[in-house]
Parts: structure tokens; C-alpha cells; sequence
């Protein structure tokens, strides 16, 4: 009879047990498909390993295009698999807000690539580091000792020198061809905003009438900038299909990538060795600090490895204000009204006698507009720079798990016509209108030529992409 009642409790027990899991599992179950149901739209025809990438490098429309296109048919926000990855892809400013307002903390941070930990150094350049403690101290040194009001005031001399430079040499060959002269101008604004980077970063000019290996030096560390900066762009087999890695080292990019990581460290290390040796030889004073110096003197005194001082040297964003201001050129000569209406604002406020300068920026509200809406219509990066979602959120009602990536379309955003007239067309006045309170500070959702949120790109400051260089180029294209 005690053997029995013993076998009856063992059988409770285990009946039991048994429905205790049948309910977890149904109640997860029923979890997993709310959460599926939950889930934002994808496009049709995902593939086994490699997801919608053959939708994506099939097309012959560039990748914001056909993301653009995209959202025509799933909305405001949906999900794209980038091999084993899945990417979330935002078309609305709605959508942007929610990003970088209420989850901004949780999309803080970059998704890691093949490209940047060869180039890098691992992921240790700012722009591409993962939020945290390290990333938060180097853009606060940035911040202060590069972008601030005051460190921008000292360095004023170096914008207006290069640019009166730049715009000598221009109306130099104007006079000598007797007004009838080809000039490569994307060439010529790389060279610019490689001279003002260089000079506010390493104190002297990266190209300038020295000897003929100097040039040719200067060519190899832009050609090699120019390499980064493609190579960063490309999503690699190594980034979507971890396991098929080795094909990029078949195709070549590994062996690419390291060639450029040599080229560049190469020139950095040189001028953080001829700072080091200027330090020691006590050369070096407080006027005269450019942003090598001040990064040496911060490892002096925080214990700040070398290598994280060579990274932050590409600070300057010299692809993204050349690709703006040859896009504004284009646009001036290809829209001749506006390049008249631009002239007579300079006569006006400027005259002809004189260089545009800083200060006449505030009354050129027209030559503002032009800068703005020319990176309306072509923002220098149309698709953000990704993100990574540090643990689950939910953004337009859709559950987003961890570990996914973020782009927001800014190409297809600043062309929402429920937003601007005649998105498609180049029209300045929408920014004297109504549209006339909106800036590039991130703080209007359907308008982000700069991101918005903690990463949001601050190098506009100080560059050679303001309305007082547009207004220079469009002083010489009236003298001309």
C-alpha cells in the first residue's frame, strides 16, 4: 500500500511537469507569434544565407535608390536581410525621431566591420568606434579642442588663407587662358579641404609649391583617403556571411585594405613624429598648437595611447564636403536664375571689391538656402552611416530586436512629398519660405543632411562646406 501511494505521487509529479511545459511552450509559442506579427514588413524574395542581397547589388540604381523604391511598397520602415544580418530601414521622419529621441541610447552604437578593424585600428577611429567609455572621451577631446567656438575662432586664419589661396589660383589661370580655361573643380575643392584639414590638424599644407615629391606624396595620402572611404562603403562578404570570408580575401579587398591601413599610418605616424621631435626641441607654443599637439598633450597627461591619437586624424570630412560643394556648383551652373539672384545678394551685402568673409555670412540668406537645399536634394552621405540596436526596442509599432543595423534613407526623406513641394526640383527659396526655420542641427526630423541623436556628425564647423566658400565660388564665377 506505501509502495502505491509512492507510485501514484511519482505520477502526479510527472503529470504535472508535463502540463507545467506544454503551457510554457504554448505560451511562448503564442509570444513568438505576436512578436512575429509584430515584426516590420519584408521584401519578397529572401534567399537561404544571403537574404536580399541579391535584390540589393542586382539593380543598376544606386543602393538609396532602390531602398527608396522599396519603401514606395512597404512603408515607412522595413526590415532588409543583409546576409546571416538584418538591417531596419527607415524612410520618415517619424520614424527618424523615434530613433533618435526615444531609443537614441539604444542605436548609439556602430556595428563592427572588416574594413575598419583593418583600417581603423580595430575600431578605434571615432566616427566608427562602439558607443561607450572610450568613444565618449575621444568626442568630448574632439569636441573641445577642435570643434569648439573658441578653438574655431583661433583657427579662422587657416579658412580664410586656403580659401583666398584657392580662389587666386582660380582667377590666376582666368586671366592667363584669357577667360576661357577647363578646370577640374571636385579635383580642386579635395585639394582645398585637404589644405584647411590638414593645416587645423597637423599645421601645415597638403599641397603647396614644395618640391615635386612632396606633391606627389600629397597625391598618395588623398588617393589613399579616397581608397579608405570607398573601402568603408562596401559591404563585404565578410560583413553578411561571416563563414565565407575567405572570398574576400580572394577578390582582393583584404589585401586592399591592408595596403591603404600602411599608406595612411604612414603618413599620420610621420606627422606625429615631427610634433613629438617639435615638443622636445620646445618649439611648440600656445598660438601656434594645432590638433597633433593638442592630442600629444592630452597623452602626457591622461595616459592616452599613441594609437588612439593617430586615430582621430581623419576627423576633417573631406569626401563629404567635396561631394557638397561640387554638387553646389553643379546645380548654380545648371539653374542660372539662382546663380543671377546669388550674385546680386553678394553686390549687395559684399560688393565687388572684396572676398566674401565669415562675418557676411549671417546677411547672405540666400546663399544659405542654396547650401541648404542642395544638401536636401544630395545629402553627402544619402544612406546614414548604420547603427546597431544595443537590445530590443520598438520603433512605428514594430518590435526591433538587439544586434539589428540602422539605416534611415535620407536621399528618399528629403524628397517626401507629402513634406516638400516639388521634392525633386532644386529650389532655394523652400528655405526662405516655409521652410525658413529649418537648420542642419538635427533637430528637424524631416531634415538631416548631418544625422541627428549622440553620433550625429559635427565636423560642418570650420570646413570648407559653408555658405561663405558657395559664396567665393559664385564671386569667381561672376568675375569670370
Amino acid at each position: 500500500m506505501e509502495f502505491s501511494l509512492q507510485l501514484q505521487e511519482i505520477i502526479f509529479f510527472f503529470a504535472l511537469l508535463f502540463a507545467i511545459i506544454c503551457l510554457y511552450v504554448a505560451t511562448n509559442t503564442t509570444k513568438r507569434k505576436k512578436e512575429r506579427g509584430r515584426r516590420p514588413p519584408e521584401p519578397e524574395g529572401t534567399w537561404p544565407l544571403i537574404g536580399h542581397l541579391h535584390l540589393l547589388a542586382g539593380s543598376d540604381q544606386l543602393l538609396h535608390q532602390t531602398l527608396g523604391h522599396m519603401a514606395d511598397k512597404y512603408g515607412k520602415a522595413f526590415m532588409i536581410r543583409l546576409g546571416i544580418k538584418q538591417a531596419l530601414v527607415g524612410t520618415h521622419r517619424e520614424v527618424a525621431k523615434e530613433c533618435f529621441t526615444t531609443n537614441d541610447k539604444v542605436f548609439s552604437s556602430r556595428p563592427k566591420f572588416l574594413a575598419v578593424k583593418i583600417m581603423g585600428y580595430d575600431h578605434a577611429m571615432l566616427g566608427f568606434a562602439p558607443y561607450g567609455s572610450y568613444w565618449r572621451d575621444v568626442r568630448k577631446l574632439a569636441t573641445i579642442e577642435l570643434l569648439s567656438s573658441h578653438r574655431l575662432e583661433l583657427l579662422k586664419h587657416v579658412r580664410d588663407a586656403e580659401i583666398k589661396a584657392f580662389i587666386k589660383e582660380l582667377y590666376g589661370q582666368f586671366v592667363k587662358n584669357e577667360g576661357h580655361v577647363a578646370v577640374e573643380m571636385k579635383e580642386r575643392f579635395g585639394d582645398l579641404a585637404m589644405n584647411i584639414i590638414v593645416r587645423v590638424i597637423a599645421g601645415k599644407r597638403h599641397f603647396s609649391s614644395g618640391t615635386t615629391a612632396d606633391h606627389q606624396e600629397s597625391r598618395r595620402c588623398q588617393k589613399a583617403l579616397g581608397n579608405f572611404f570607398y573601402l568603408v562603403g562596401l559591404y563585404l562578404t565578410s560583413d553578411t556571411i561571416p563563414i565565407l570570408g575567405w572570398l574576400d580575401v580572394v577578390k582582393g579587398y583584404t589585401g586592399e585594405m591592408k595596403r591603404t591601413a600602411r599608406e595612411l599610418d604612414s603618413v599620420f605616424g610621420k606627422w606625429v613624429y615631427e610634433h613629438r621631435c617639435k615638443r622636445l626641441n620646445r618649439s611648440v607654443n600656445e598660438e601656434n598648437q594645432d590638433f597633433i599637439d593638442m592630442m600629444l598633450s592630452v597623452m602626457d597627461n591622461d595616459n592616452i595611447s599613441a594609437e588612439e591619437a593617430n586615430t582621430s586624424l581623419i576627423l576633417g570630412g573631406n569626401d563629404t564636403t567635396v561631394v557638397t560643394l561640387t554638387w553646389a556648383l553643379s546645380l548654380l551652373l545648371n539653374n542660372r536664375h539662382v546663380l543671377r539672384e546669388a550674385q546680386n545678394e553678394l553686390d549687395i551685402h559684399v560688393g565687388r571689391h572684396r572676398q566674401v568673409e565669415e562675418s557676411d555670412i549671417k546677411n547672405l540668406i540666400y546663399s544659405q538656402s542654396i547650401v541648404k537645399e542642395t544638401m536636401r536634394l544630395y545629402p553627402a552621405i544619402p544612406l546614414s552611416a548604420p547603427r546597431e540596436a544595443t537590445e530590443d526596442c520598438t520603433i512605428a509599432g514594430f518590435h526591433i530586436p538587439a544586434g539589428t543595423q540602422l539605416f534611415i534613407n535620407l536621399w528618399k526623406m528629403h524628397r517626401d512629398p507629402s513634406i516638400w513641394a516639388n521634392p525633386s526640383e532644386f529650389i532655394p527659396e523652400r528655405f526662405l519660405n516655409e521652410n525658413a526655420n529649418l537648420d542642419v542641427g538635427g533637430q528637424n526630423f524631416e531634415y538631416l543632411p548631418f544625422g541627428s541623436g549622440r553620433r550625429k556628425s559635427h565636423l560642418l564647423s570650420g570646413s570648407a562646406l559653408d555658405p561663405g566658400t558657395a559664396a567665393s565660388c559664385i564671386r569667381v564665377r561672376d568675375s569670370v
